[in-house]
This record gives structure tokens, C-alpha cells and sequence, in this order.
């Protein structure tokens, strides 16, 4: 069956979305005005610092794009990843699975590589390397080429089993190659019409409507998403996250996916949604900015404090966002030493006014980081 109706791509006129120009043309302007803004905010940081912010940011990105998905990776490996193929020196490198590995590489394929051309072969690449492994899950999946629909059509449902909810159901796959044509040839069209911005928004509904994978099509429709607006400023390194704010979003952003597959083809409310939630996200880019300028002040301030290696690992630790409370068994287990090794270390950094123990008590001692004091 090639159209299911109810959905978008049953209309006549699919996939010829239309919107209301006058309406956007705001929004696209504030977002306009606040990227480069920030870009000068950067450029007057200097290299070292954006690089950092640099990590911080795609770090974020990679996390929360899967996070949407309910998948967790883990933060460091993430870190370690990017910096190992950026060739970054930070400190407190580890080993990353090969699952983390593949996010890293489409992300960093994606936005590095914005101007080159979209093709079936580098979506391709892009989920085999999500799918290492040839299962999503316990599932086995078809990875590496358009899904199949051996156990019936696609559907993304909700809820327990035996109660799920089917919000939306994919074109047949017998379509897919034709429907991945038409999308490919607009993605890689040069349209001096339409602003990379709004290109982002329509390549990322377009993209998990046609829905052309067994799994991972919202990850990858993020990825194009970034591509975009990698293009829209010129520069493969940006320093916000749309997938971070599209996380904090996330009801919202299924409802209106939902109500959108649903609707016609006017998308404006869905374009109005993603260039305000691109507006926000832009503008918590400071808490980006904020925390490598407080890393740098930190260390400034350090620059001749005599610290051991375990030290300087836990140090960078918090700097970096440590996950939970900071305790003194904590400290000996991260750092392979005995409990009396880990007191004896954090003694010395609350005598050099670094660390403070927590104001509030409880059954263990926990720590935090005292404010670099210029």
C-alpha cells in the first residue's frame, strides 16, 4: 500500500509543504541576530576557549539527542570520543564503547562535513554506525539500508504492551526508495529562497515522516537538523544545542510532530515551534560559555598550586559537571586508593581554600568546589 491515509503523505500535493512566511520572518530574524552574536562572543574568547566550549557543546548535543530516544550514553566516553577525533589534549581521557564511538562519528560527519552532499550511502554509514552491532536493543535490524517490512508496517506507538497507543504509521517501504529520492535531491538543492533555518525544521519533519529506518530516525533527523544550521553560520563548530532544548521539550515536541503528521501541509505551526525552541537554545548557550570561562578562571587561579594527579583527575571532574555528591569513598574508588589516601587529599584541598565541605549534613561528609576568588 503506498499511502495511509490520515497522514501527510497521503495528500495529493505531498510532500509540497507551504507555510506562512510573514509569520516566521520574525522569529528567523531574532534567531538570526542572536547567531551572530554569539559568534562574536566566541571569536573574542580566543581559540583555546572555544575549542572547549566547542566539546562542551557537542558533547551536550550528542546526550540529549539520544537521551530523546531513552538512550543513555555515558558522559566521559562521549568526551573522550570527540576529543580523540579532534585530536583535543583534556585531561582524564577513557576508553569509549564503539556504540558511543558511532553517535560521535555521524555528528561530527554531519556538522565537519555540512557542504557535502546528502546521499543513500552516507545515511548508510550514518546508521551503521548507530547499530554496530546489527540490533536495536534484543531486536535484530535491517542497519545499513531502508527498512523492510517483513513484521509488518512501521508504527511508532506509546504505552505498556497489550495498551499501546499508535501515533503514527510510515509509508510503506516498497516507497521508500522513491520517497528518499525526492528528499535527497531537495536536501542537497540550493534554494537561495529558503533559509537554512527554516530548511532545518522542514529537513527534520520531512525526514521522520518518511521514517526510513527500523530505528534511530529521530537521531538522525537531529543530525540533519545540525547539519543546517551548521550551513547557516558557515562554521562546523556551534556552541548551543538544539537537541538539549528539544530534550527539555520533549512532550511537547511529540505533540506537535503528531498533530503535524496529522494536519496538512501547511507546517507553520511546527516551523514557529522549532525556531522559538532554536531561539532558546541559543540563548542557554551562556550556561555553555559560563562554565569553560569558569574552568579557565579556576585554573588561572590554581596556576601554582602544587596538586598530586588524583587531585587534579577529581578536580576537573567537578569542573566538568561530576554527577551526584562528591564523598571521600567516592574519591578513593575513582582514584584506585586507599579511603585514608582520599582524606588525606582532600584535607590539603580544603587547606588551600578549594574544596569546603557541603553546608548540609547527612550521614557522609560530601564536598564542593569553592569559587575562584578574582
Amino acid at each position: 500500500m503506498r499511502r495511509i491515509k490520515g497522514f501527510i503523505y497521503s495528500l495529493p500535493n505531498w510532500p509540497n509543504f507551504d507555510w506562512d512566511f510573514e509569520r516566521l520572518l520574525p522569529l528567523i530574524g531574532e534567531v538570526r541576530n542572536l547567531q551572530g552574536k554569539l559568534t562574536g562572543k566566541m571569536e573574542a574568547l580566543g581559540f583555546k576557549l572555544q575549542n572547549e566550549a566547542y566539546l562542551e557543546t557537542l558533547s551536550l548535543d550528542i546526550l540529549k539527542s539520544s537521551e530523546i530516544e531513552g538512550e543513555y550514553l555515558n558522559l566521559d566516553q562521549v568526551r573522550s570520543s570527540i576529543a580523540t577525533r579532534l585530536g583535543m589534549d583534556i585531561s582524564g581521557l577513557i576508553p569509549s564503547d564503539r556504540y558511543v564511538d558511532g553517535v560521535v562519528d555521524m555528528m561530527l560527519d554531519a556538522t565537519r562535513n555540512y557542504d557535502d552532499e546528502l546521499t543513500d550511502e552516507r545515511l548508510f554509514g550514518w546508521h551503521s554506525s548507530l547499530f554496530p552491532g546489527g540490533r536495536s536493543g534484543m531486536f535484530k535490524i535491517t542497519v545499513g539500508n531502508y527498512r523492510e517490512e517483513s513484521a509488518g508496517p512501521m508504527h511508532v506507538v506509546s504505552g505498556a504492551m497489550g495498551k499501546e497507543k499508535v501515533h503514527f504509521q510510515a509509508p510503506s517501504s516498497d516507497v521508500l526508495g522513491s520517497e528518499m529520492a525526492v528528499f535527497l535531491n531537495w536536501f542537497n538543492k540550493e534554494n537561495n529562497n529558503t533559509d537554512p533555518v527554516l530548511k532545518a525544521g522542514v529537513a527534520h519533519l520531512w525526514f521522520v515522516t518518511i521514517h526510513p529506518f527500523d530505528d534511530g530516525n529521530g537521531r538522525i533527523a537531529r543530525a540533519l537538523t545540525d547539519m543546517f544550521l551548521t550551513k547557516s553560520e558557515k562554521t562546523e563548530q556551534r556552541f548551543y544545542s538544539m537537541s538539549s532544548q528539544i530534550r527539555k521539550e520533549r512532550k511537547e515536541y511529540y505533540r506537535l510532530l503528531e498533530k503535524t503528521q496529522k494536519g496538512s501541509l501547511n507546517i507553520t505551526d511546527w516551523l514557529v515551534w522549532f525556531c522559538e525552541c532554536l531561539k532558546k537554545a541559543i540563548l542557554e548557550s551562556d550556561v555553555i560559555v559560563n562554565k569553560v570561562l569558569f574552568k579557565h578562571t579556576f585554573w588561572n587561579e590554581h596556576a601554582s598550586t602544587l596538586l598530586n594527579k588524583r587531585q587534579v583527575k577529581i578536580l576537573n571532574l567537578l569542573l566538568d559537571g561530576f554527577t551526584g555528591k562528591l564523598t571521600s569513598s567516592k574519591w578513593a574508588k575513582i582514584n584506585k586508593c586507599s579511603s585514608d589516601t582520599a582524606l588525606r587529599d582532600i584535607q590539603d584541598l580544603i587547606k588551600k581554600d578549594i574544596l569546603t565541605k557541603e553546608a548540609a549534613g547527612g550521614r557522609s561528609t560530601n564536598y564542593e568546589l569553592k569559587f575562584p576568588t578574582r
